[in-house]
């Protein structure tokens, strides 16, 4: 026992620290020293930002990390990223993979799975990677935009102020308040007059309905006259009329001589202008006609 002596002891305890510090590290890190997880490589033209310890996602599902960055500092080329991957994801032919940044800087990667069930990509084999900005890239894509309309921006805001600063914007708002407020008026208006209305409706609808029920009485009526009696009535009219017309028309009958014969016409006339001359001369002389004596007449 010898030689376990106080230096040999303090080595020992130092080798032993070392260890459980590398072990400790590597676990802090996600590391796993003695695992099974099979070791694929990504290649990335720029891994912006990604290190060793970086988490490997699957479907949001954590499948592995990344091992080791490799970079040749000999020849400019792609970035090789080892990564260990859990041994029980089968990863198609024709996947990719891609770098993710969230908002507060974290970097981790994506594996995009292809859908491919024949063949896969076998361990120690290379996926092709890119990068994926996320929310801060296509602000960062939005930049150049933002700062070709900023300029208009600030003439719009400029324009605004000087259209603000003008009395007539004012006037105008007093001139919208008055309106409102006769539109306030109207509108208190119109519903005391919809109101009316609505108390007068019930005794339109009475005068309506009773209008309705004298039409449909009086159609009872018309449907109740017996129409073809009516219009035989009519003809026979006509047929009566047409024969007075025609009598008249005609030399028989006094109507239609005196309407056709002038001599009788004539006749008539003179016959008048006779009884008129001698109506005329007893008023002028009613002694040449009516005599009355009480002693008997005389001789003239």
């Amino acid at each position: 026992m010898k030689y376990f002596n106080k230096e040999v002891k303090i080595a020992l305890v130092a080798i032993c620290g070392l260890v459980i510090l590398f072990f400790g590290m590597n676990f802090l890190k996600g590391l796993k020293m003695f695992s099974t997880e099979s070791i694929y490589y990504i290649s990335f033209k720029d891994i912006s930002g990604l290190s060793s310890s970086s988490a490997i996602y699957a479907d949001g599902f954590k499948v592995g990390v990344v091992r080791n960055i490799i970079y040749n500092y000999n020849k400019q080329g792609d970035i090789m990223v080892e990564a260990e991957i859990d041994e029980k994801l089968r990863i198609p032919k024709g996947s990719s993979a891609e770098i993710v940044s969230d908002m507060l800087g974290n970097v981790k990667v994506n594996l995009l799975l292809a859908t491919n069930p024949r063949e896969r990509v076998m361990p120690g084999g290379t996926i092709q990677g890119g990068i994926n900005g996320g929310a801060l890239g296509q602000m960062s894509s939005m930049i150049p935009t933002v700062t070709q309309i900023l300029p208009k921006i600030d003439s719009i805001v400029t324009s605004l102020n000087i259209l603000l600063a003008n009395p007539a914007i004012a006037n105008s708002l007093q001139n919208v308040e008055t309106v409102t407020g006769d539109l306030t008026v109207t509108t208190r208006r119109l519903n005391n007059l919809l109101a009316g209305l609505e108390g007068s409706v019930p005794g339109m609808i009475g005068r309506a309905d009773s209008v309705l029920d004298n039409a449909n009485r009086l159609a009872t009526n018309i449907n109740k006259i017996d129409v073809a009696a009516t219009v035989a009535r009519v003809d026979r009219t006509l047929d009566n009329v047409e024969a007075f017309t025609a009598r008249l028309n005609s030399n028989e009958g006094t109507l239609g001589l005196l309407m056709r014969d002038p001599t009788l016409y004539n006749n008539l006339s003179n016959t008048m202008r006779s009884a008129d001359s001698l109506l005329i001369d007893l008023k002028a002389h009613p002694k040449r006609y009516v005599h009355f004596s009480l002693f008997g007449r005389k001789d003239k």
